[in-house]
């Protein structure tokens, strides 16, 4: 039976467990803060500390927030930044991530196969029945998307930095500062908002919403969806881990 190491990192914190074939946790998941300032060295290392923590594996996933193609990062909204999210970011820190071959470096530092995807693929992964056009949004720190047809990833889209209103990103509208500064009413409209928005461009068969902000969404909000829109729960950043394999061609 082979193990994965699955490693879910956010804006504010990093978390991980190791998972059977089945995509069972085999140990409790493990969170660290996400140190800042955070450049790709630290990162490695940060991850490959953690990892030393969990039971024996013998492959690793690695969901991380941004633009990422076959496992290089085009671009990170948050590690850039000097304090963390809605800080200023640091263009040193934009530099050194820019290209940044995140899944060969990974992969010498744990000795193992690694494969490292958007956060939002590798939950979605554990969540999408596989049949028609699934579209996943993850509501944490700031928003993630990944897009299922038939159970196969599309490219990704980065949908959190594009403009949405008052020259704010999705990323800034529906993020958590927003939600702390508008309340969980307020800010569960803006989320069924953005939803109705985005119902043209995609035309779902369902829509999955997750991430650690999706439990807060209240129900009279979330009945106004309908029915094809479902949430699911954060553990799925790290059980899609295991999935993840299946689905996405390295």
């Amino acid at each position: 039976m082979a193990f994965t190491l699955t490693i879910d990192c956010g804006g504010g914190g990093i978390k991980g467990s190791v998972l059977d074939e089945a995509g069972t946790m085999r140990a409790q998941p493990l969170r660290v803060p996400t140190p800042y300032p955070l450049p790709p060295e630290l990162f490695v290392k940060t991850l490959t500390q953690l990892g030393e923590r969990l039971p024996a594996h013998d492959r690793v996933t690695v969901g991380m927030p941004g633009m990422l193609r076959h496992g290089v990062v085009v671009a990170t909204p948050h590690y850039i930044t000097r304090s963390g999210p809605r800080t200023k970011i640091d263009p040193e820190l934009q530099e050194a991530w820019f290209g940044f071959d995140a899944r060969t470096a990974l992969e010498d530092a744990f000795g193992r196969p690694t494969l490292v995807l958007n956060d939002a693929e590798v939950h979605g992964a554990g969540v999408v029945a596989g049949t028609g056009c699934e579209l996943v949004l993850t509501l944490g720190t700031g928003l993630g998307c990944a897009l299922f047809d038939g159970g196969a990833l599309a490219p990704h889209l980065e949908m959190s930095q594009a403009p949405v209103r008052w020259g704010m990103s999705y990323d800034t509208y529906i993020g958590e500062h927003e939600r702390r500064r508008l309340g969980d009413a307020l800010w569960s409209r803006r989320v069924r908002n953005v939803v109705e928005g985005l119902r043209p461009v995609f035309l779902w068969d369902r829509l999955y919403l997750g991430g650690g902000n999706s439990r807060l969404i209240t129900a009279a909000q979330l009945a106004r969806m309908g029915d094809e829109v479902v949430v699911v729960p954060n553990t799925a950043g790290i059980v899609g881990g295991v999935r993840a394999w299946t689905l996405n061609a390295r």
